[in-house]
C-alpha cells in the first residue's frame, strides 16, 4: 500500500510542473555547508530559481534574508521543499495552504501521509520522498 501511495506522489507530471516555478522556500535550510538542505539551496539559487530560507535558527544564509516560519515570508512562495522531520509535515502543510503555495515537496525520507492528505484537502500538490536538486538535473537538465 505504502508503495503505491508513494508512486502516486513522484508523479512526473507534477514533479516536471513544480520544476517549472521560481520560487521556492526551504524549510529546515540550513547555514552548515555540509547539510543537504544547504547544498539543494545553493544549486536551486545557481539554477535561477529565487530560495527563500526558513530556519528559525538564522537570520540570514548564502546571503538571502532567512525567515523563522512559512508564514512571516512577505511574498507568494511557488513551492514548499521541506527538510523536516515528518511529525511537522502536517503543520508546515497547513502553513503552505495559508501563504498559497502550489506545490508541498517532502525530500528524500520526508514521509507523511497525514501531511499530504492536508496539503491536498487545501488545493496543494506534492511530492513526496525525492530531492529537488536530483529531480532537476533529471528533467531540467538532462531532459528525460
Amino acid at each position: 500500500m505504502e508503495e503505491t501511495i508513494l508512486t502516486e506522489w513522484q508523479n512526473p507530471i507534477v514533479i516536471k510542473s513544480a520544476l517549472s516555478k521560481k520560487k521556492i522556500a526551504v524549510v529546515g535550510m540550513s547555514a552548515k555547508e555540509l547539510r543537504a538542505s544547504y547544498s539543494v539551496g545553493l544549486y536551486l539559487k545557481q539554477k535561477g530559481y529565487e530560495v527563500i530560507p526558513v530556519n528559525p535558527r538564522e537570520s540570514e544564509i548564502l546571503g538571502m534574508t532567512c525567515y523563522p516560519s512559512l508564514l512571516d515570508i512577505p511574498e507568494p512562495v511557488d513551492v514548499v521543499n521541506v527538510f523536516r522531520e515528518p511529525t511537522v509535515v502536517p503543520q508546515i502543510a497547513e502553513e503552505s495552504i495559508k501563504i498559497g503555495a502550489n506545490y508541498l515537496w517532502l525530500q528524500f525520507g520526508v514521509i507523511s501521509s497525514e501531511g499530504v492528505s492536508i496539503a491536498t484537502a487545501g488545493g496543494i500538490k506534492s511530492i513526496v520522498d525525492r530531492c529537488m536538486k536530483i529531480e532537476h538535473a533529471r528533467y531540467c537538465v538532462h531532459g528525460y
